[in-house]
């Protein structure tokens, strides 16, 4: 599914722990490090949507986690010319999200990236909330920031 202006809509989804720390997931396709995220589909609800791509990224189900918050509105980015795809159905500008924030209720081991035919990520880590800035890609930069700060007053015990 894509908008009028040519943005796919997503979910994206920052997972704490206890420490606050952000679950950070390394794609398979490649070395890159990113959030859990997903696309909204036809029909689904932006919620629904975030408990599909937290099962199908991590194997977490609704209640092992705390929904915290959401952003309030779509944040935008655009994919660099050079990495569309030229032709065919997923063919986009970009992607417009919604970012939520979530609190793992239960254990490390809950966290399951072996769950799906066609595993997203092929590994995970705990950072600090701030450090995902640093290392991902630079289109997304701006999005992370945005949803990142919206968020940060929502942490705390």
């Amino acid at each position: 599914m894509i908008d009028h202006d040519g943005y796919r809509p997503n979910v994206g989804i920052i997972l704490t722990n206890v420490d606050d720390q952000v679950l950070w997931a390394r794609r398979c396709q490649c070395d890159g490090w990113q959030f859990p995220q997903g696309g909204i589909q036809r029909e689904e609800t932006a919620e629904q949507a975030l408990f599909r791509e937290l099962y199908e990224e991590v194997g977490l189900v609704s209640e092992q986690v705390e929904v915290r918050g959401r952003t309030q509105g779509w944040l935008h980015y655009d994919i660099p010319r050079q990495m569309r795809r030229a032709t065919g159905p997923r063919r986009f500008k970009g992607q417009k999200q919604v970012w939520f924030l979530l609190r793992l209720k239960g254990d490390d081991a809950d966290v399951r990236l072996d769950l799906s035919s066609s595993p997203e990520f092929n590994a995970w880590r705990w950072v600090e909330y701030w450090s995902p800035l640093e290392s991902i890609v630079a289109f997304k930069r701006e999005v992370y920031q945005l949803a990142l700060t919206e968020l940060a007053p929502l942490l705390g015990r």
